[in-house]
């Protein structure tokens, strides 16, 4: 079991998605970045899905009762482990550690907004649709719908292969976290008339009002065209532009429909790189056309799979004699 003595600023168990919903209107909730959550997963041995902690700002404290491998994944943070007998330990970043059980102080994010915290067997909370994912919206799924408490406990899964003997000196990161701007990529839609080279010709700032649901951007206003739309189908990575011109890039959390004029889609080989995108951060938007976004997409699963076989190969080395 897993018990939480401090939440953090906002922690909730999170997997791969709640997808095949949202023609029911139920949002697709899941980790902001997928791809992080996969990597701790792959370290301790998971399934790339398996549900993890998505911690924000600052990490949580918790007990674990029994020995067994964490992955740490995301935001630079420094993380420490105290055994029952009061001994520290660093927990770093981007590989398996194995721990004994004890306490696991997550502390605040250095550098990015999000971490990702695995453990061996993944958080065994009762799946809702098909998914273990919190849906604050909604209030379903994970634990009761919310972020973690004090006094929450979580049962950990069971660990499908060995422990690793050592913590490992080499480390994995998938994206780069961004330290002032991000540079990114996004499909225009001409359907809404909207203004799109506007857009895209200025730079924009994150606004400390974002959230799971949605990315607020500041800037120099833009006009949004004249006349009720009705309302469509959206997607996260749908950036809408609201009566007060400032863009939102929906992000997982997202309702299934709106009535705001759309801007384009954000390519989908970037929407990740978002969940790390801190107030403040200045953003630029690149429009390039559907072939491109498929090609950036194609290039990322190829980068993907050359890291998934890099790992196997290097965790190979850490398995115990049997």
């Amino acid at each position: 079991m897993i018990r939480v003595e401090q939440p953090g600023a906002l922690t909730t168990v999170q997997d791969g998605g709640r997808r095949g919903w949202r023609h029911l209107g139920v949002a697709m909730a899941g980790a902001l970045d997928a791809d992080a959550a996969a990597l701790a997963n792959l370290l301790v041995g998971n399934a790339v899905d398996a549900a993890v902690l998505e911690f924000s700002l600052t990490g949580p404290s918790l007990t674990i009762s029994a020995a067994t491998t964490v992955a740490l994944t995301g935001g630079e943070v420094d993380a420490v482990h105290v055994d029952a007998d009061g001994a520290q330990r660093s927990v770093p970043c981007g590989r398996p550690v194995a721990v004994p059980a004890g306490e696991l102080r997550i502390g605040a994010i250095r550098r990015g907004v999000r971490g990702w915290l695995a453990v061996a067997g993944g958080i065994d909370v009762a799946p809702v649709l098909g998914s273990r994912s919190t849906d604050l919206r909604g209030g379903f799924g994970g634990v009761h719908g919310r972020a973690l408490q004090r006094g929450d406990t979580l049962a950990m899964g069971t660990a499908t292969r060995t422990p690793d003997a050592t913590t490992p000196a080499w480390w994995f990161e998938f994206d780069r976290l961004p330290q002032h701007r991000l540079a990114l990529h996004f499909v225009p839609c001409t359907a809404d008339h909207a203004p799109v080279e506007a857009f895209a010709g200025q730079a924009w700032r994150v606004d400390v009002r974002s959230n799971r649901q949605g990315l607020r951007l500041n800037g120099n206003a833009l006009v949004a065209p004249n006349g009720d739309i009705v309302s469509l189908p959206v997607t996260p990575g749908t950036i809408q532009l609201p009566p007060d011109g400032q863009p939102i890039v929906l992000l997982a959390d997202a309702q299934t429909t709106g009535g705001y004029p759309r801007l384009g889609y954000v390519a989908s080989a970037d929407l990740p790189r978002l969940a790390q995108a801190a107030p403040g951060m200045q953003i630029s938007w690149t429009a390039i056309d559907a072939d491109a976004s498929r090609a950036l997409w194609a290039a990322r699963r190829a980068q993907w799979q050359r890291m998934q076989c890099l790992l196997e190969e290097r965790r190979s080395t850490l398995q115990p004699p049997r």
